[in-house]
């Protein structure tokens, strides 16, 4: 009599991989939900409705929509077009100006845009339009050397420094010395995210004096006007912090001081406002110092 042989002692078969169902998307699912419920195609097409007019929709060029349940806010697509639409009209419209001409045209328009959208999920579509302008860039050189290889062309127009190219001039100004001028690329330009403001802070309140001076300081390191706000008071001090009177560098950091505290009256303005250290403006706002203007400060304030 044969033993039983147990089927663990013959070759496994590798089992056929079983295709994954993909997964149903929003519309669909309220569809199935509102047909189990044996509702009519009328309420059905209501909430399809509110569905697409609600949960996804463009607003002021920005488009809302939930991806697998997070909420994502990029620039909308009508946005991106009339941007691109704008862009190549401006380089069509210059087949014959200077490089120069043409990137004082454009960097206007290009920056404007960015920073309008820094602020949302926009680094794919920021990589996606300097693609397009490039295209359209390339063009416009290329037509304008027929007879030239390419990459004389490129070589002339264009320069590959990090990576990514970059459409430039280079001439010689008035004083003789080489200058160059490059487009502005959106993809260069950082996504800043909204943070959101504490909860207990508030404005009155002395203790709370440092964290809205660090949130306005962000504001201005964000707002390139600003950040020549913050050049000019720090020209205007010498370069000197007020409190311990050493230099102020990238590596040292900075904080701007309110002289008169925003709870007793001050105001947001340069006129009142110094710059410190970070350890110099702890220390004035644990031990409660007072900070006199200097009087580099008050000469540049009045003059200009």
């Amino acid at each position: 009599m044969q033993t039983p042989v147990s089927r663990s002692t013959y070759p496994s078969t590798p089992r056929p991989m079983q295709a994954v169902a993909p997964k149903p998307k929003l519309l669909d699912q309220v569809r199935q939900a509102v047909r189990a419920r044996h509702y009519s195609k009328r309420t059905e097409r209501t909430y399809v409705d509110w569905i697409k007019r609600f949960i996804l929709f463009d607003f002021l060029g920005q488009n809302v929509r939930k991806y697998n349940g997070k909420l994502l806010i990029r620039p909308s697509r009508k946005d991106v077009r009339a941007f691109l639409d704008k862009v190549r009209g401006i380089i069509k419209s210059n087949k014959q100006a200077k490089t120069g001409n043409l990137i004082a045209l454009l960097n206007p328009v290009i920056r404007g845009w960015a920073y309008y959208h820094r602020h949302v999920a926009s680094s794919a579509v920021f990589r996606k339009v300097d693609s397009a302008i490039f295209d359209c860039l390339w063009h416009w050189a290329r037509r304008r050397h027929r007879n030239k290889s390419s990459r004389w062309t490129y070589k002339k127009y264009f320069e590959h420094p990090d990576g990514r190219y970059v459409f430039r001039e280079r001439a010689r100004g008035e004083d003789g010395k080489p200058r160059v001028t490059s487009l502005f690329r959106a993809g260069s330009l950082s996504i800043i995210r909204r943070v959101k403001i504490r909860g207990d802070a508030n404005p009155y309140d002395p203790r709370c004096e440092a964290y809205f001076e660090r949130r306005l300081d962000l504001k201005m390191e964000a707002n390139p006007k600003r950040r020549q706000q913050l050049l000019r008071l720090w020209i205007s001090q010498g370069g000197l912090c007020t409190l311990c009177g050493h230099k102020i560098t990238r590596t040292t950091g900075w904080r701007s001081h309110k002289v008169v505290w925003r709870v007793f009256g001050g105001s947001d303005s340069m006129s009142n406002r110094v710059l410190l250290h970070p350890k110099c403006h702890s220390k004035v706002h644990d031990r409660e110092l007072k900070v006199v203007e200097p009087r580099l400060v008050k000469e540049a304030l009045t003059e200009a």
